[in-house]
């Protein structure tokens, strides 16, 4: 059989080129008691390379106008993934109009945001990426400036199987990442595992944080319960939680257009509460003791209040002793240090 000398200079070439690899799948774990309703769509499964990838974007500066910062100047691992601040800076100075919330356990989040707007963690990276008044870049512009950069042609073609970076491939191992973002070692947990004793104010805290308060059957609770759910201390549901009688910041509102979510907001994961200081939407309170007292005593009527609001807890001193007592429970020491989490160029 005789080959024409375009078609053996092919078949020579092929055989040079080295095989792809294909990335390596990823199966998340997380305690049982999590529950498995998690969001995980088939067309970005987890791989090895799409998580690394995704933990050098988080902290890639150059997907800012400025190329001055990234997604984790305002989401710090120390402070489980929050700055700190009562409102973050954007790229251009403004002040961000909402406080910035954790990013501990997105995996069970279907509506991202304080008003639930994205649907997804995909649809969630593009917004802050190209905000003018946040990271303030097109996509457009993070792939092409990526695309100069020596190291990321070859982690894109590890991960997503070419060379060309696209918008696509960035928010998809942005949200990769995020999804491996798995906080279940806290006292708190060890505690639901056996492995730990809660002291007396723990456990007291523990039975207020589920309990109910019940004048009419003698029993003592703060709820927390209704809207934080269980264990993972979270609900994929927004409340209006008493703030305001008027608010000003009209909330779920401003998405679905319906009177009844005036003042309503994404429930707050619990989790590592101790160090996403301030808090609310607004960060209106500084500290959790302030939080505290607005279940306790403060809440405000409105039209749209929590059905679970109605009645003040008017709870003793030493129930909120308690109530603090567990919340710092949730504090997971080893999700803020997990190397996994943090800065890959802090070791280059």
């Amino acid at each position: 059989m005789i080959l024409s000398g375009l078609v053996l200079m092919m078949i020579v070439m092929t055989a040079q080129m080295p095989a792809r690899r294909v990335p390596v799948p990823v199966t998340l774990s997380w305690p049982d008691y999590f529950g498995n309703r998690v969001f995980l769509p088939a067309g970005n499964p987890a791989t090895e390379e799409g998580i690394a990838l995704g933990r050098r974007l988080f902290y890639e500066k150059a997907l800012s106008a400025t190329s001055q910062m990234s997604c984790a100047t305002c989401h710090q691992q120390a402070k489980a993934f929050t700055d700190g601040e009562r409102f973050s800076a954007g790229a251009d100075g403004v002040l961000q109009p909402r406080n910035t919330m954790s990013l501990a356990n997105l995996l069970w989040v279907g509506q991202l945001f304080w008003d639930g707007r994205a649907g997804s963690l995909e649809e969630q990276a593009v917004i802050p990426l190209t905000a003018p008044h946040e990271m303030g870049q097109s996509l457009q512009m993070s792939a092409a400036k990526l695309q100069q950069m020596p190291r990321y042609p070859a982690l894109f073609r590890q991960a997503f199987g070419s060379d060309t970076i696209t918008a696509d491939g960035i928010v998809k191992a942005l949200a990769q990442f995020e999804r491996t973002l798995i906080s279940a070692n806290s006292r708190y947990d060890q505690y639901l595992q056996g492995k730990y004793q809660p002291s007396a104010a723990e456990s007291n805290g523990i039975k207020l944080f589920y309990a109910n308060n019940d004048p009419v059957r003698g029993t003592r609770g703060a709820g927390c319960a209704h809207c934080h759910g269980g264990p993972k201390t979270y609900s994929d549901l927004f409340h209006n939680n008493g703030l305001d009688s008027l608010p000003a910041d009209a909330g779920r509102q401003q998405i679905t257009g319906q009177a009844y979510d005036k003042g309503r907001f994404r429930v707050a994961t619990l989790r590592n509460i101790a160090l996403t200081a301030p808090y609310m939407h607004d960060g209106r309170f500084p500290d959790m003791e302030s939080v505290i007292d607005h279940y306790s005593e403060h809440v405000v009527h409105s039209g749209t209040l929590s059905p679970f609001l109605q009645q003040p807890l008017l709870l003793t001193s030493q129930e909120k002793k308690d109530l603090l007592a567990f919340l710092h429970m949730l504090t997971d020491s080893t999700f803020i240090t997990d190397p996994r989490f943090s800065n890959p160029f802090d070791n280059n």
